[in-house]
């Protein structure tokens, strides 16, 4: 890998997709400013509706549509590599979406897709989400190559999964857009962000949702920046904004030195 400087970019996103992306756009481009050259903005950035059925009504064709028309132009106006936290795309089925990592590359192009592969359910009193309801999973394990090293896409609830992110080798810089909810996110979202990047002695990038929403859902925030030793080099508890750290590859071999681990696999 090469030393970059990469960017989360924390939203409390709404049930308006017009509103969500002209509060994208002033983040990407404040982390653009501040020198990022990889940013990344969390799950569900362009639609966070009053009932999950919301995303439906705005999803979009692959290549044709206005988030992703967003995220192309963004990525070509500031020349980031720029991660489109999910766009809810057409699924095979009419009432369901898939929901999509879009990468951009600094000319505008499409440059990767991962469609998010594990499905969130979780039942506590009156908490319920159902994401089968309504996602169509994806079934392919996603990276890519950039000039500053091999970047791997997940969505939320795969951190929970450590096989996706052994499966496809070696990566250098692990993306995980997000919406935690509070619940769970106050007891698992860093020690398994911090767990994914020490077994993988990756960079670990975790953009996420991040406070109170008008649909009066609450999302975890905390988005983070580790390290392949585990140390968090940058946090944003809740609100609208951006985390940013410098990458060193120099710290990345140092690990893989000292510490062989990936060399030392069995199973």
């Amino acid at each position: 890998m090469q030393t970059v400087v990469a960017a989360a970019v924390q939203m409390i996103s709404t049930p308006d997709v017009s509103e969500n992306l002209v509060l994208a756009g002033k983040l990407i481009a404040q982390a653009a400013d501040e020198g990022a050259q990889l940013v990344a903005v969390p799950e569900y950035f362009a639609i966070m509706g009053h009932d999950p059925r919301d995303k439906i009504a705005v999803r979009e064709q692959p290549g044709n549509g206005p988030i992703q028309d967003f995220l192309a132009a963004t990525a070509a106006k500031h020349g980031v590599w720029l991660i489109g936290g999910t766009a809810p795309l057409v699924a095979s089925v009419p009432d369901k979406v898939r929901n999509s990592t879009l990468v951009y590359d600094p000319n505008g192009k499409l440059a990767a897709r991962y469609d998010k592969i594990h499905l969130f359910g979780f039942i506590n009193g009156d908490e319920h989400f159902a994401e089968a309801e309504t996602i169509e999973p994806g079934d392919k394990v996603t990276t890519f190559v950039t000039p500053f090293g091999r970047v791997g896409l997940s969505i939320c609830y795969d951190l929970r999964f450590p096989e996706l992110f052994r499966a496809p080798g070696e990566v250098d810089f692990w993306f995980l857009p997000s919406a935690f909810t509070a619940t769970t996110g106050k007891a698992h979202w860093e020690p398994l962000i911090r767990a994914r990047a020490i077994e993988n002695q990756c960079y670990f990038i975790a953009p996420g949702q991040g406070g109170m929403h008008p649909t009066g859902r609450e999302t975890h925030g905390h988005s983070m920046i580790v390290d392949p030793w585990g140390q968090i080099l940058a946090q944003r508890e809740n609100g609208n904004g951006v985390v940013i750290a410098e990458l060193k590859a120099s710290q990345q071999e140092r690990v893989r030195k000292i510490l062989p681990a990936l060399k030392h696999r069995v199973l």
